[in-house]
């Protein structure tokens, strides 16, 4: 079922039919790292979509865009990864969310390979202290996750490393793309209803 008004729900702030939330650390010494792939495909749906991110007093860069018709609200926390929670449940208020599915957190996951986008609403937090954050402030976990597969380190040890560091060329490639189509996921989920995205993203073979 494709997202919609809910004009019967109460609005506990300027309406928006999803709210997508690009999870990542600020600043310069964290762009291009696998952690921040949320934030690029927010950065990327603001671009495709005349979009403007600003700072709000949510603790985070948003905009409002117009996709095939719908209020899509775009934001990427400035709290760290680990606070992200603290950004994503005003931002929650703010744009009248009372259905957690009408939240869609874009993250990396290093339980999928490299490049593989999956999408999937609820579920465990795999450690991700991002979610895990938003989870103890929302005080639920029924929202839509889009997962972009960043690989497992060879040593358990070193997974803040991994997902901190650079990434190198063969594996930029292969998130750039990831990235592209997280976007076209989130567009489908606006579109068509997140079971449609589902069928079509997670049936995508691994690059």
């Amino acid at each position: 079922m494709a997202f919609g008004p809910r004009n019967s729900e109460p609005r506990r702030g300027t309406p928006a039919d999803l709210l997508v939330v690009g999870l990542g650390n600020p600043g310069k010494e964290y762009e291009g790292t696998r952690h921040n792939v949320g934030f690029d495909v927010v950065e990327l749906l603001a671009r495709r979509h005349n979009g403007r991110l600003k700072a709000g007093k949510e603790r985070a860069l948003v905009d409002e865009v117009r996709i095939d018709g719908h209020r899509v609200a775009l934001a990427m926390p400035t709290t760290f990864m680990n606070l992200s929670g603290e950004s994503v449940a005003p931002l929650v208020r703010r744009f009248g969310i009372t259905d957690n599915t009408a939240l869609v957190v874009v993250h990396d996951e290093l339980d999928l390979p490299t490049g593989v986008v999956r999408v999937k609403v609820g579920g465990g937090l795999a450690g991700h202290n991002g979610l895990r954050s938003i989870k103890a402030h929302l005080h639920a976990d029924d929202f839509v996750r889009v997962r972009i597969g960043v690989g497992k380190p060879a040593n358990k040890e070193q997974g803040a490393d991994h997902v901190l560091k650079r990434v190198g060329k063969a594996d930029r490639e292969l998130l750039a793309i990831a990235v592209e189509i997280a976007a076209d996921a989130i567009e489908s989920i606006v579109g068509e209803g997140t079971d449609a995205a589902m069928n079509s993203v997670n049936a995508r073979p691994a690059p």
